[in-house]
C-alpha cells in the first residue's frame, strides 16, 4: 500500500519561514535549485522548492530515491557536500550527477526533536560553487535544525488537537450517559413509585399489601443505585462533583436526621452519637448527609451485630472532625489499600448487595470539601474519620 505523505508536504508548507531559507541559501551559495524533500526508505517527495534552473519539481512532486544523494543521507545521516562533481574523487564517477546534470550539490539530514529523519534540506546547480565551508555548512545545519523543530511542534499540535477532540467527544458520551442515568432511568422508576402509592391507597389484602411493599423497598434501592451511578459518573469521567456549599449549614440537625434514618432502617442496632458542633458550618449539607450516610450505612452492613456504631462530630481546632466507628473483623491489610476504589465491595464482601460505590463517593466528597478521610481497622475496632477545615 502506498504511504500518502501529503501531510508531510502540507507540514512544510505551513512552516512560513522555509520559502526564506531557500532563498537566503540560494543568494549566499549561488545554487539555483534548493528543496526540502521527505525522504524514506523508497520515496522521495519534494515538500518546498526553490527553482531558477526549470528542474521542474514542484510540491509533492517525487524523484526515484535510490537516483538521488539523499538515499544515503538517510541510511547514513551524514551530510553530503560536493564543490565540482568533475574534481570530486569520491562522487565524479556517481550516477546522480550524469542523471541530474549537476556540478554542485550539497545535503544535510533534517531530524525532528526526537532524533527520527524526516529528510534533506538540499541545493543543486548544473555549474560549480565553493560549498565546503564552514559557514555554508553551518548555515545548513541551522536551518535544518529550525525546520526540524517547526516539524516536532507541528506533530505536537496536532496530537494536542487530537486529543482535545477525543476529550471532547468523551464529555459528550459522559453527558449522555448521565442524561440517561438522570431522565432515562429516573422517569420510570418514578412512575413505579407513583403507582405503588396509588395501590396502597386502594383496598388489598395483606398479601398484596406485602407485594406493594417490596416494590416500593426495590424502588428506593434502585434510585439510591442511580444516585451512586451518576456520582460515580462525575467524579471517575467528569471533572469531580459539584458543591452547593453554604455558610449557614445546621450541621448537627443534618446529620441528627441521617442517624434517625438508618436507626429506623436498623431498628435492632444501637447507634451512640457525640455532637459538639457551632450552630451551622460551611459546607454542602446534602453532600455532607450522603458522606455520612454511606459510611454509618456501611458500618452497620459489615460491624458487629451485637456491639453499638458510635458517630462523633466535632470541631478539633480549625478541623471539622467527623468519624464512625464499629466494632467486628477487622478488613484485610489488601482490601484496606484500596478501599476507597470504586467497586472495592466486590473484593472482600462479595455476597453484600449494592456497587461498592458508597466509600467511593464518600471519598470524593471529603475532597471536593478540601478534606480527606482516613481508615483505620484492627480487632477492636473499625474507625473511618472525616477531616475538613473551617471555612468562613
Amino acid at each position: 500500500m502506498t504511504r500518502d505523505f501529503s501531510q508531510d508536504v502540507a507540514a512544510v508548507g505551513d512552516i512560513k519561514a522555509v520559502p526564506t531559507m531557500l532563498d537566503i541559501v540560494c543568494r549566499a551559495t549561488g545554487m539555483r535549485f534548493a528543496a526540502v524533500a521527505r525522504v524514506t526508505e523508497d520515496r522521495w517527495i519534494a515538500c518546498s522548492v526553490r527553482d531558477d534552473i526549470a528542474f521542474g519539481l514542484t510540491p509533492g512532486g517525487e524523484l526515484q530515491v535510490e537516483t538521488t544523494f539523499c538515499h544515503k543521507i538517510r541510511q547514513s545521516g551524514q551530510a553530503i557536500v560536493i564543490d565540482n562533481v568533475a574534481q570530486d574523487a569520491t562522487y565524479c564517477r556517481h550516477h546522480t550527477p550524469s542523471i541530474y546534470g549537476l556540478q554542485s550539490y550539497i545535503s544535510v539530514p533534517i531530524r525532528r526533536a526526537d532524533g527520527s529523519f524526516f529528510g534533506t534540506l538540499c541545493a543543486i546547480d548544473p555549474e560549480p560553487h565553493r560549498l565546503n565551508t564552514p559557514e555554508t555548512i553551518r548555515m545548513f545545519e541551522l536551518f535544518a535544525d529550525i525546520i526540524g523543530y517547526h516539524l516536532t511542534a507541528i506533530d505536537r499540535l496536532s496530537a494536542s488537537e487530537e486529543t482535545l477532540l477525543d476529550e471532547r467527544k468523551v464529555a459528550a458520551l459522559r453527558e449522555q450517559f448521565i442524561a440517561v442515568l438522570g431522565h432515562d432511568l429516573r422517569n420510570p422508576l418514578a412512575a413505579i413509585d407513583s403507582g405503588t402509592r396509588l395501590l396502597l391507597k386502594t383496598p388489598l389484602n395483606d398479601k398484596a399489601t406485602s407485594l406493594v411493599g417490596m416494590i416500593r423497598s426495590s424502588v428506593g434501592r434502585m434510585a439510591g443505585l442511580i444516585d451512586d451511578v451518576m456520582d460515580f459518573a462525575r467524579g471517575r469521567l467528569g471533572g469531580g462533583l459539584s458543591l452547593n456549599r453554604k455558610h449557614d449549614e445546621p450541621l448537627e440537625t443534618i446529620l441528627r436526621q441521617v442517624v434517625a434514618e438508618l436507626q429506623v432502617s436498623a431498628p435492632n442496632r444501637t447507634i451512640e452519637t457525640e455532637f459538639d458542633l457551632p450552630a451551622s458550618v460551611h459546607c454542602d449539607g446534602r453532600r455532607i448527609a450522603q458522606l455520612v450516610s454511606n459510611l454509618l450505612g456501611n458500618a452497620l452492613t459489615h460491624g458487629a451485630a451485637d456491639r453499638p456504631v458510635r458517630v462523633r462530630a466535632v470541631v478539633a481546632g480549625a478541623e471539622l472532625e467527623l468519624s464512625v466507628a464499629n466494632a467486628g473483623d477487622p478488613i484485610p491489610p489488601a482490601v484496606l489499600e484500596g478501599i476507597f476504589q470504586p467497586f472495592a465491595r466486590g473484593t472482600h464482601r462479595p455476597d453484600l448487595g449494592g456497587l461498592g460505590l458508597g466509600l467511593y463517593i464518600a471519598h470524593q466528597i471529603a475532597q471536593a470539601h478540601g478534606g480527606r478521610i482516613d481508615v483505620t481497622s484492627t480487632a477492636a475496632e473499625t474507625r473511618f474519620t472525616f477531616r475538613m477545615p473551617l471555612s468562613t
